[in-house]
């Protein structure tokens, strides 16, 4: 079969530029890659087509060649000593070709040869720290010092890692890149450069106290503002308190973690506060008063209806935790629990059993409860 005219191929008049027959095989080259094409038997023929259409081409003196000469020009030498095309059973021009196809498709996401070289500065990373903190000090606020082990940037060095804080140099191997490259039969392989170990800078004199990294771990003391209202869980970061950047690159953050530590009085649900109060059986049933303490280290007197039952909730509006980002505080509830006295006296149980003859229509819930369970047990036997 002959072979297809090679501006054909990649779709150009003989005419075009090399700009021009560069995008024209970049578009191509994508469009018909194996590894785009499983579904596509002709993909791989055709893709070795257009990358040998494309090593003529690029080159002057192919170009040149074929121009005058045609596919001739590679098959009997014509044309003053023509090259022969880099057909996929030539490996060595093709090597080239298939080289210089990985450095446009994929240049631009590996850092290709072409761009300068880029900044090796790495920013440091973030830090977590967990604080507890008391109810008392999340309903108040509060100011904290903090101790954190961190790596900072070197004082000797200036953080470059340099003898006297020179900075570092382009690294000679990968020229910037931190990557180096390798031709293996058709194939490019990257690794990182073992020179500079990736960062694409080398420090010719490493500074005695960092020993070239450009910091140092060191334990700092931070002041952290609690703001009134954080609960477990809350976060607090700290923009540039993290770890420091390596070789002059910004510093990580510094991340807070609240834990909020059980209070022996209160119960916390959101904004939200909750306190059981035990009271006596006479309180309960006779009604009266009880003086509860608040979070913020006051008391409140509360009114205790005739007949409280364990369990029975009043509200104290207001009372509870203040909202992390404004917008009032929560309610404190006030649960009762009805105490059973214990110990009792001679007098006190003699006066228990007389009452409790007096009470058989005092209690509608036990009299409820067990009529019911007399039913339940008449329909058992019926």
């Amino acid at each position: 079969m002959a072979k297809r005219d090679y501006y054909e191929v990649l779709g150009v008049s003989r005419t075009a530029s090399a700009d021009e027959l560069k995008k024209a095989y970049r578009t191509k080259a994508k469009e018909l890659h194996p590894d785009r094409n499983a579904d596509n038997p002709q993909a791989e023929a055709q893709f070795k087509e257009v990358n040998e259409a494309y090593d003529v081409l690029r080159d002057a003196d192919k170009k040149a060649a074929y121009d005058r000469y045609g596919h001739a020009a590679f098959e009997g030498g014509m044309g003053g000593g023509g090259a022969r095309a880099g057909g996929y059973g030539q490996q060595g021009d093709f090597a080239s070709a298939f080289s210089d196809v990985f450095e446009d498709l994929f240049g631009d996401f590996m850092g290709g040869r072409g761009g300068a070289p880029r900044s090796r500065a790495q920013r440091g990373s973030d830090l977590r720290y967990n604080l507890r903190v008391t109810l008392d000090e999340a309903y108040r606020g509060v100011q904290k010092t903090i101790n954190v082990p961190a790596s900072v940037a070197c004082d000797a060095c200036k953080g470059t890692g340099a003898e006297g804080g020179a900075e570092a140099v382009t690294c000679p191997t990968c020229s910037g890149m931190g990557k180096v490259r390798a031709q293996q039969g058709f194939f490019t392989v990257e690794r990182t450069c073992p020179t500079c170990n990736g960062m694409g800078q080398i420090v010719k004199n490493p500074c005695k106290v960092c020993h070239g990294a450009g910091r140092v771990e060191k334990e700092r003391s931070l002041s952290v503002n609690i703001p009134a209202g954080v609960e477990t869980g809350t976060r607090i970061r700290l923009a540039g308190e993290g770890e420091a950047g390596m070789r002059g690159g910004p510093s990580g953050d510094l991340y807070i973690f609240i834990e909020v530590r059980e209070h022996a009085l209160f119960q916390r649900d959101g904004v939200h506060l909750f306190c059981r109060v035990p009271v006596s059986i006479a309180a309960a049933a006779l009604g009266g008063e009880v003086e509860v303490p608040t979070i913020d280290g006051g008391s409140s007197r509360v009114k205790i209806p005739a007949g409280s039952q364990t369990g029975k909730q009043m509200r104290l509006r207001g009372k509870g935790m203040p909202a992390l980002r404004g917008g009032g505080a929560g309610d404190m509830l006030i649960e009762l629990a009805v105490e059973t006295p214990v110990n009792l006296t001679a007098r006190q149980k003699e006066l228990l059993r007389e009452f409790e003859k007096l009470s058989e229509d005092n209690n509608p819930e036990g009299k409820s409860f067990f009529s019911k369970v007399k039913g339940f047990w008449d329909g058992m036997t019926g």
